[in-house]
């Protein structure tokens, strides 16, 4: 944000949901520019309102973990004060009442062959793997942040096998996690879409074959087990019976939060097809907008139609990623439900939000003594912490809280500039010509950094020719939004391996191969490594220049 925006262009600035000016959110970029500007005499700079129901406690267990919490909010957001709603209580709750919570408890999984299955799959893959045992749980968050980690580690030291095994063994994970949530057939269908995918691969090797074979061998028993309804998931038993109680007593409108994308569609898919859920329930997903390798992403045009239709009653149910848990309004919504949810504080908080009408429910369908029901509880007690925290930030005498903002704040300055010029230092260092590009799949050395321009300043494309040598173009992207300068082509990916690098950017009528950092592995002159976004890559790459670019590679123009 220029300085003529924050002295010249508005007056006031609203931050909803400002639990997020924290960190590197986009919130907290924009109020760092304007502290700083602040600090340095800027005149003229907006008023700032801040808004949430829930500025959390970043996981604190003591009281003074949660105020100092508080206190860097409100130094991030430069809040003069915090205030909430004191005399007029009783106003606020009968305008928004709250909702009554209940716990739906599901018995335990009595036998679980289909997930037993799977893991005798990992660990058929872990034998051919060999190397260090892992520590986490199969099925368990911790255990795929291992893999993830092993994946990056076989990318960096071009192990392919390694590599590989950790792809897969990270789709075993999630399968069991699936398996954990909705049905048996919603984990196989997961799988047999993955190895679909993965047979079409134009060179295998003998670790290809192997992780194949694992899976083919045992396809047909996975289908067999899972066709058995008595090794059924309990949970969904639990949550049909909390959806006929709420749905077939009233005209209820609720919303069913669930952790990712693939189980929204296969809760979906469950709820279609069940007789008894299917007569009382109009069900659509709304997830997020943003592109994933995992499952089709929603686009914003579709995410407001499914609300529309939610907020004109064409459908009760909404079966919601975290997408939901903000900004939205629907005054009829009586029913939540969390399902399979292991979150913070915030998280509950803004999902109990969404009842807004009156004698609504909110329930929390979990194993007696999991690991939901564990972090419900503490997030209950969180939620207390931040409420005596806020209230003893409010009680603080003014220029007690002042000092202390201002030492914050002061402390965020100095921080930031030393980690920016520590970053603007490994930049220099390294020159874009010695900074090359390997393919994350089959380690294929296609470019350098030098090759690589930017196009408004986050579209990272590769100019050189010769790059074209070393990728495929296949099919069409589809996007609904249109942009000023540019269009979708087709996806990009290595012609070697069939690893996906990005997309083609028809950029005013030129196409150009615009890729994503996080598919390649980039060695430095101090080694390899591997980037999630290209602004992390220590060395600077220039401004796409149209011109000189259609000069250089379109004579026929000139």
């Amino acid at each position: 944000m220029e300085n003529a925006a924050f002295g010249k262009d508005f007056s006031l600035l609203i931050i909803d949901e400002c639990h997020h000016t924290q960190k590197d959110g986009v919130y907290n970029k924009i109020m760092c520019q304007y502290i700083e500007k602040k600090h340095q005499g800027l005149k003229g700079l907006p008023q700032i309102l801040g808004l949430t129901a829930s500025p959390g406690t970043d996981g604190a267990n003591s009281f003074e973990h949660a105020k100092e919490h508080i206190l860097q909010i409100c130094a991030n957001m430069d809040a003069a004060m915090i205030t909430s709603s004191k005399d007029y209580v009783q106003e606020l709750q009968d305008t928004v009442p709250q909702p009554v919570k209940k716990y739906d408890i599901t018995e335990e999984r009595k036998k679980d062959p289909f997930g037993g299955a799977l893991k005798d799959m990992m660990r058929t893959i872990h034998s051919h793997l060999g190397g260090p045992s892992m520590t986490g749980i199969f099925g368990s968050q911790i255990y795929e942040q291992e893999v993830v980690n092993l994946e990056k580690e076989g990318a960096i030291s071009s192990d392919r096998k390694t590599r590989n095994c950790a792809l897969h063994l990270r789709k075993y994970n999630d399968a069991l996690l699936i398996n954990d949530t909705v049905r048996m057939i919603d984990a196989l269908e997961y799988l047999e879409e993955f190895y679909i995918s993965e047979q079409t691969k134009s060179a295998l090797d003998q670790t290809d074959r192997l992780l194949l074979t694992v899976f083919n061998e045992r396809r047909d028993e996975l289908r067999f087990i899972a066709s058995n309804k008595v090794y059924e998931n309990p949970k969904l038993n639990t949550l049909e019976r909390t959806l006929l109680e709420q749905f077939r007593l009233s005209n209820s409108r609720g919303i069913i939060f669930t952790k990712t994308r693939q189980s929204t569609h296969a809760m979906l898919g469950w709820i279609r097809s069940s007789q008894l859920l299917a007569s009382e329930i109009k069900a659509e997903c709304l997830t997020g907008a943003g592109v994933s390798s995992l499952t089709k992403h929603m686009t914003q045009q579709e995410q407001h139609n499914v609300i529309r239709k939610f907020r004109n009653g064409d459908i009760n149910l909404l079966i919601a990623t975290s997408v939901a848990e903000e900004g939205l309004d629907i005054r009829e919504c009586n029913v939540v439900i969390r399902y399979g949810l292991i979150t913070n504080e915030i998280a509950m908080v803004q999902a109990r939000g969404r009842a807004r009408a009156e004698n609504s429910t909110y329930s929390v369908v979990a194993q007696q003594g999991g690991r939901e029901i564990q972090r419900e509880f503490t997030n209950e007690y969180r939620e207390d912490l931040m409420k005596r925290a806020i209230e003893a930030v409010q009680e603080m005498p003014q220029h007690e809280y002042r000092i202390k903002i201002r030492e914050l704040q002061m402390e965020g300055i100095i921080s930031r500039k030393v980690k920016e010029k520590k970053h603007n230092a490994t930049k220099a260092e390294n020159h874009p010509k010695d900074v090359r590009l390997f393919c994350r799949d089959c380690n294929e050395a296609v470019a350098h950094a030098s090759d690589i321009r930017i196009i408004e300043g986050m579209h990272y494309v590769n100019v050189n020719p010769n790059f074209r040598i070393y990728y495929t173009v296949s099919g069409n992207i589809y996007c609904p939004r249109q942009f000023k300068d540019w269009e979708f082509g087709g996806s990009v990916s290595c012609l070697k391996c069939g690893q996906a690098w990005g997309m083609e950017m028809i950029y005013k009528s030129v196409p150009l191969p615009s890729i994503s950092i996080k598919n390649f592995v980039v060695e430095l002159p101090s080694g390899r490594s591997t980037f999630k976004k290209w602004k992390s890559v220590p060395c600077k790459m220039e401004e796409f220049n149209y011109v000189e670019f259609c000069e250089d590679n379109l004579p026929d123009l000139f």
